[in-house]
This record gives C-alpha cells, structure tokens and sequence, in this order.
C-alpha cells in the first residue's frame, strides 16, 4: 500500500537505521529530463512521517549541486557527534565524487560540501558504504575503475586490485554482509567480480554461460556470507539468479517471475526471505528466494521503476523511483485505499476553508471523489508474516510437565535450496524437587502398608508441638485398641490413675464429715450394709452364706414406729413403699439412704432419685457426675468448657457407644472451630481425626492453613492419605466418596504431580469412586496423556456431556409422521464401562516400582526436526473422507528423541492450539466428515 510520495526525478537515498527521524534523500537524476528541460541540479531531504496520514513528505532541507546524480548513498560517517545526522555522497558525471555533510543541509549554515574529487574517469554508477567500517566508501565507474575511499582522507583512493578485463563499466558494487574485507563488483556484461581487499586482488568470477545476463542490479546475501543474487535487464532473459560462491561454476536458482528485464533489486537486511525487484514490465515483486515465490505484489503502474530501496530503520517500508517523475514510498503490510483515497479528498476540499464564493449563503458541501468501480480498495499484505514480527524462538508448557521449544538453528554457509530446519524440542521439566521427594516417600508407604513407620517419622521430624501432636493421633488411628491409647495421648492413663489413687489412699484422704464410731449402737456394720446389695442377693442360694451368718456380739434390732423421720420410713419400709421411704430420706438430705433404698426399689426408682440428688446438688463434680451416669454425652460437648476439650474428648472415648462416637466428636471439633481462637480451632483437626471424618479435617485445615505452595499442600495430603488408610483398615471397606473441598484439593496435588511428569502416581491418588466432575475430567485427561503406558487398563467414564454435531437429514414432509429424523441428536452411553472392583477410593494402588520419576535437571532433547514444505490443499472427493482423528490410536503417541517427525515450521502453533482437543476427540467416534475436513487445515496456513 502506497503511504507517501514525492513528485521527484531523481536518485534516492534513506537515512542509516540508527537515525531518527526517517529521512529520504533525492537527487535530481542525471540521463533524465523532464517536461521543462532543465538542466539544474537539487539535492533535498525530506522527513517520512507516517504519523501524518497525508501522502506528502516535509521537505528539512534543499541545496543546490553542480551536478545531476547517478547514484546516491547515505552513511553514518561522523554520526558520533551529537549534532551529526552522517554524510550523504553522490556519484555524477564526469567522475565526480562529492560528500555532503547532513546535519549543514538540514541546519542551512556553512557550507555543506565537505569533499568533492574527480579521480574517476567515466560517470560514478556505483557506490556502497562498508557496513562495518563506516569511513570506507566504495566506488565503481567506467573502463572497471574500482575505488575504495577513506572518508578522513577523502583525497586519496585505493584499488582492491588491478582492473579486470576487459574493461567495461561498473554498474553495481557491494560489501559483503558478513566479512568486512569482501568487496563485489558487477558489469552491464553478466560478470561478477569478488575481490578480497587483504589481497588486492580478485579471487573469483561468476558468469552465465548464456551471454544474454546483463547485469543490473547485485546483493549479497544479509546473513550467508557466500550467497549473492544478479539480476538480468536483458528481456531475453528477465531473471534474477542467486549465486553460492562455493558453486561459482552455475547459478544455484532463478528467480523467474518477470516477462521484461529486471532494473533494480534489494535486499531486506531484516529479513532474508524478502527480495525486492522492479522490471521494465511495470511490475515490482517481493520475492522469497528460499521458496522461489512471489510473496508480495505491487499494482501495475504505467511507467518503469528503476530503483527499490527497502527502508534500512522501518523494514516493511520501501521506496520506488519510476521514469516519469514519482518517488512512491509503499508498505509490504497491505492497507485499504479508500481510506486514503478519502483523505486526499477531505484535504482538498479543506483547502476552501468553507469559503461562501457564490454568495449564497451556504457553505461549500464536502468534495465528492468519483467512485472508481474497478479499482480494488483493498491491498493484502505478505503471504507469510516478516521475519521482525515473526517469533525467532517460542515456548509453552504442555500437559504432564512437558516444555516444548523450538526454535531457529543456524548453519553457516548453507545452501539456499535447503531451508534452515525448524527444530522442536520435548523436554521434562522438574521444579519442585522436594515435593517429589516427600510424594514418593507418601506413595511407598501406601503401596507397602508400612504407614506406622511413616508416622513414626513425622512424628520424630516435626518442628511444632501440635504437628508431632497431630501425627501421634494419626498413628494412634492405625493401631489396635485406639481408643486408649488416644485417652494416653490426651494425658489420662488407667496405670498412672492407679497409682495415684493408691498413693492417696495409703496416706489418708480427710473427709468433711466425720465417721460414726465403732462403739456406738446404732452404727451399721459393713456386713449388715450388704445384705440388700446384689452380691449378697445372689449368695442366699449358697449353704455357705448361712454358715457365715453366726450371730456374734450383734446388738438387739430395734425398729422405730415414732412419728419422726426415723420412724416414718421405718413404717414405709414395713409396708414395702420405697418410694415413700426414698422421698422422706431426700427431704432430710440423707442421700446415702436415698440412693441405698432406691436400688432396692428397682431401676425406675433409682433413675429418679438420680434426678433428684443431681437437680439438689449443684458442685463442678456433681455436673460430671450427672452427665456419667445420666449418659448424656451430648450435654457434655455442647456445655463443656472448651478449654476442657481434652476432657470432653477424654468422657467420650471412655464412655460413648462406637456408633454415637463419630457423630459427637465432629459436634466438639465444630465447636472448636466456631467458638474457640485460632488454637482451639487448630485443635478441631485432632477431634476429626479421632472420628475419622477426612472432610471436616480438609475444611478444618484448609481454613487455618495455607495450601497454595507444593509442599503446603503435600502436609495436608499425606494426613488424608492416613487417615483414610485407617479408616479402610478399620471398616475393612473404602472410606466415602470425598466431598467437594476434598476433591478440589485432591485434583490440585494430583494437578502438580502431573506437572512434574508423574501422570501414573497422579492417577492412583484420584478416589476411583467419586462422582466429582472435576477428579472425573482430570482422570480422564491423565488416563489419555499416558498413552501407550497404561497398558490394558479400561479408560474412566467420558466425563462431558456428548452432543451429537452430525449433519441433520431433512426429511420430507410425508415422512415426517413415521418416523423421528435420522439426524436427530440422541442421548449415548459412556464411551467406555467403568473399571470394577475398585480396591480402594484414595489409596494409590501398588505398582512394582513407584511411578514418581527421578529428578534430574531439564535438559532439551530434540524430537523432531520440522522443514518447511508445500502441503497440499484437501482435494474433494467423492467418497468418504477420513479425518485426522480417526479411531485407532486414542491419542498421538509422543517418542521423544527417537523419531523425527517432518512438519512444517508455521505448523508449530497448530500443535500446540489442537493438542488438548485430540484428546478429546483421539478415542471417541469422529461425529462427521465435514468435521473431519475442517480438521485437516492446511498447517503451512496456521
């Protein structure tokens, strides 16, 4: 698309890359007049800005010169001073050879002409700066002078070497792009010359053996340092042949696209695969020279261009000089033209400043341009993006840990025929070392059952009291008889008890009230206190008892019928009304008497009189004692002092039923957690474990832990992954299904593992039998990367919902009635019936060898080396078409470093774009061959 142009007929020149703003320089051309005749020559510098939408160019600075140019170059010279914007030369008639100073023309003070010489004999058509050595300057003209010039001393040339025969003029001289001591030279007679200036001397020449290749343009290759194109302006021969130095004895390719001879050609220092040639066909082509295309084509236009420049600081913009009189700068990034055309119109009729002429009183209306039916708007861009867009290197990170690169590998000195290959490399990435190290040791100790060990472990290696804490519980939770050694762990102990309660009782315990005496009458013997009890019930069979009972030293029984307490419940005793007797004793706080009676009087009455002692007596021991011995477990969760929570925890496992247990240790650890402070609420999590509930102990957790770093994570893990071994090995089952924060943090660590490459052990510790839909979709997706690997294992249910895409047969009206459309989208089954017999629902299951790899350092392994080639386009067919992702193989099989796989280069991304949707559809039924097609793109189009 055209951004700017300048009515010029001249030679042009742009400003070295490193200055700025753009600059284009124009000399008035010599061999060419126009219309007016005028013989005067004008040196101008113009500002590119493409800011400005308008197509005209600001002109900085105009200087008058003595002669009209053949060839114009602009160079850095002297661009280290601040001021200086470098040096402009122009090449004229008669050998003259001058050098401007930029920054004087632009600033208009002295005098602008810094060097002038006439050392050449003929008009000067060719000049070149060294593009390492910004002083040197070389100079070609007629009868082969070839003059290297030294800008600090402009007045004395050198030659690279005696002049070649026979002599003839120089059309083209260039510095090779890679060694600095390289200089070419080229002749209108299709010869090349490549002098080595160490040397003096040239080392080797290239012709066509044809005669027809008169040369017009030449160029070194910008990164091959033997690699040179010429090109022909003989219209028998309108071709551009690209040369290898190390196959001097013919061409290596043509390039042939041009019906007339080609005037002019230039090379993209940016990008190799760009050539830019104008013709005496009207035409100018960008070219790729690798493939031999055409990637970019200017309209016709109506005149000749005899000069392309490629833009060295912008490299999508170049610059064209046509014969009759326009210097047009375009850009190879495509555009739209009514844009443009819309914009010269606006300024035209800005340009009335909405003037009144007529003096009717309204102003002018906009200028309306005549619509140009023909013309086509829009100019596409290149077939390929340029190599300064183009990502050199790129990388992404794959399912399973894997890191796949790729990037552009150099080879010195190769042939243009054979590409640079495009190599991928597959490599395992491993991060998270020590998270590793900690799931395999977890692994082998559920596949070994050695888990007791494992506690042991953490127990002896943890750094916090509550963490060495928290693993005795879980160990305690694996052993036999749990429930005492938790009353231990919780520091009440049935030996340690004993001998307290021994060592009090040997010294003495003092009572409030004192002991009746020995000698008083009334005082009842110990033997009489047992004859109601149930030992001495049981006894009154035995002959033995009896023999025993020989009355000796008994004092005379005496019962009272007073009207006094004593006497009254002697009356209800009488009469055998225990209930009175028990009501009376509690009136007058004999609760001993009570609670004696009452267990005479049977199971209903001794509750009651409970009741009653309990609801009189209000002491810290009395509340224990009424929960005890009323069993109501729940008051003492609910009511307890949750700084008590030890004791509490200590009651239930003394006393509470199995089947009430779980139920009131979750009630106390929910407690915990909603009244107490941050400890208490850690605290919870020794409750959950006590009643084996994995997912309030993941709620716990989650809640007053951190588990977004790997080895956060890993903590909570390895105390699921015990816990509900232990509960298996005490229900002998699977434990339940976990819930949804379970799942998520078991996808999370079996997410990580996958990343680091362990897909086999990320398998094992997803719960087989749950329902979550996000363990079901990774279980899907790790079952597929595996591939080959995991054997005959039957594939997980297909975890998304299936949606039939097939085409719909319509049908007509009249058979609507019968029957449904063969279309119609009907529910399916799984793809795949589910694995029976699941073993457990956490527990990895147990491999011969662990499947957490080894670590080791990522290091990049090629795997396939990609050329670039010509895929050809899906031809149709009439007969049934086979996608991409037929059944067969599920999913693509990864061999990484063994077999190279020849892929295009721009096929990269559709690799990476398609890979995870291969998996979806690698083992399911392809639902269409449209759908198929859709899939086979053209990769070289990606």
């Amino acid at each position: 698309m055209k951004l700017k142009e300048i009515e010029r007929t001249a030679a042009q020149a742009w400003s070295p890359a490193n200055n700025h703003p753009i600059y284009l320089a124009t000399g008035t051309s010599a061999q060419q007049l126009d219309a007016s005749f005028s013989t005067n020559a004008t040196l101008e510098i113009f500002e590119v800005d493409f800011r400005d939408p308008s197509l005209d160019l600001k002109q900085k600075g105009t200087l008058p010169a003595s002669n009209r140019f053949h060839k114009l170059i602009w160079g850095n010279f002297g661009n280290g001073s601040p001021e200086s914007s470098g040096v402009i030369i122009g090449g004229g008639d008669n050998g003259v050879l001058t050098m401007y100073s930029v920054h004087r023309i632009l600033a208009s003070k002295s005098e602008p002409v810094i060097g002038q010489t006439e050392k050449h004999s003929g008009p000067v058509r060719a000049l070149d700066f060294n593009p390492f050595q910004s002083n040197l300057l070389a100079s070609g003209a007629n009868d082969s002078e070839i003059f290297i010039w030294d800008l600090n001393n402009f007045s004395v040339p050198m030659t690279p070497g005696a002049k070649s025969q026979p002599h003839e003029d120089i059309s083209v001289v260039s510095w090779n792009r890679q060694v600095q001591h390289i200089l070419s030279s080229a002749h209108p007679s299709g010869k090349a010359v490549v002098w080595d200036l160490r040397k003096n001397e040239p080392i080797i020449k290239v012709s066509d053996h044809s005669n027809r290749m008169h040369c017009s343009g030449m160029a070194w290759h910008p990164e091959v340092a033997t690699q040179l194109v010429l090109s022909s302006e003989d219209d028998r021969l309108p071709v551009i042949q690209i040369w290898d130095l190390r196959f001097a004895t013919s061409p290596l390719s043509q390039l042939e696209g041009h019906t007339r001879g080609v005037l002019s050609v230039s090379w993209c220092q940016a990008d190799p695969e760009l050539l830019l040639s104008s013709a005496k066909d009207n035409r100018i082509l960008c070219w790729n020279p690798n493939m031999g295309e055409v990637v970019y084509e200017l309209p016709i236009r109506s005149q000749w261009c005899f000069d392309v420049q490629w833009c060295p600081r912008n490299p999508s913009v170049f610059s064209a000089a046509t014969f009759d009189g326009w210097i047009n700068i375009y850009s190879v990034m495509g555009g739209n033209l009514e844009a443009q055309q819309k914009t010269q119109a606006d300024k035209i009729s800005s340009s009335f400043n909405n003037l009144d002429p007529f003096g009717t009183g309204q102003i002018l209306p906009p200028l309306q341009v005549p619509e140009q039916v023909a013309q086509t708007t829009l100019i596409p861009p290149l077939k390929k993006p340029p190599k300064w867009i183009r990502r050199p290197v790129g990388v992404s990170f794959a399912f399973g840990g894997k890191l796949i690169t790729f990037g552009l590998t150099k080879a010195p000195g190769q042939q243009m025929q054979q590409t640079y290959p495009h190599q991928v490399f597959i490599s395992q990435v491993t991060t998270e070392t020590e998270f590793l190290l900690r799931s395999r040791e977890l692994q082998m100790a559920l596949q070994s059952g050695n888990l007791l060990d494992y506690c042991q472990g953490k127990i002896q290696t943890a750094k916090l009291p509550f963490d060495e804490n928290l693993w005795n519980f879980l160990k305690v939770n694996l052993e036999q008889e749990s429930r005492s050694k938790l009353l231990k762990l919780l520091g009440y102990s049935k030996e340690d008890l004993q001998k307290k309660i021994t060592s009090c009782l040997s010294n003495g315990i003092p009572d409030k009230q004192p002991l009746p005496e020995a000698n008083e009458t009334n005082a009842a013997q110990p033997d009489q206190l047992l004859i109601n009890s149930s030992d001495a019930v049981a006894a009154v069979s035995s002959s033995a008892f009896f023999d025993n009972l020989i009355p000796q030293n008994i004092s005379t029984l005496e019962i009272p019928v007073t009207e006094d307490t004593d006497g009254l419940i002697s009356q209800a005793l009488l009469l055998g009304n225990f209930e009175s007797a028990v009501e009376l004793c509690m009136q007058a706080e004999r609760f001993a008497d009570a609670i004696i009676l009452a267990i005479a009087g049977g199971e209903n009455l001794l509750r009651e009189t409970q009741k009653h002692y309990f609801a009189k007596q209000k002491t810290k021991l009395s509340v224990l004692l009424s929960s005890i011995v009323q069993q109501k477990w729940q008051d003492i969760v609910c009511t307890c002092n949750l700084q008590s929570w030890k004791e509490a925890l200590a009651i239930l496992l003394t006393y509470s039923k199995h089947e009430d247990y779980t139920q009131l240790c979750d009630m106390l650890g929910a407690r915990l957690e909603s009244e107490g402070d941050a400890g208490l609420s850690n605290d919870a999590c020794l409750c959950y474990i006590s009643s084996g509930n994995v997912e309030r102990l993941v709620e716990c957790w989650v809640k007053n832990h951190e588990t977004s770093s790997p080895l956060a994570l890993q903590d909570l893990i390895e105390k699921v992954m015990v816990l509900n071994r232990s509960i298996e090995m005490l229900q002998g089952t699977a434990g339940p299904a976990p819930g949804p924060v379970l799942a998520e943090r078991i996808t999370q660590y079996a997410s990580l593992l996958a990343s680091q490459g362990c897909l086999a052990a990320a398998m094992d510790y997803l719960p087989r039998s749950s329902k979550e839909l996000l363990i079901e979709q990774l279980r899907d997706r790790l079952f597929h990367a595996q591939g080959a690997n995991v054997g005959d294992q039957q594939p997980p249910p297909f975890p998304y919902t299936r949606v039939n895409v097939g085409v719909i047969k319509h049908t007509s009206p009249a058979a609507k009635g019968g029957s449904a459309p063969e279309g119609a989208a009907s529910k399916t089954g799984p793809r795949h019936p589910e694995k029976p017999n699941y073993q457990s629902s956490f527990a990895p299951s147990a491999p011969s060898q662990p499947s957490v790899p080894s670590l080791f350092t990522p290091q990049p392994v090629p795997a396939m080396s990609m050329t670039p080639h010509h895929v050809t386009p899906p031809q149709a067919s009439t007969g049934p078409q086979t996608g991409v992702y037929s059944r067969g193989s599920p999913y693509p099989q990864y061999n990484l470093g063994l077999v190279p796989a020849a892929i295009s280069g721009q096929g990269l991304l559709y690799l990476q774009r398609t890979s995870q949707l291969s998996e979806r559809l690698g083992s399911s039924e392809t639902s269409s061959s449209s759908n198929c097609c859709c899939m086979s793109t053209d990769i070289k189009h990606i």
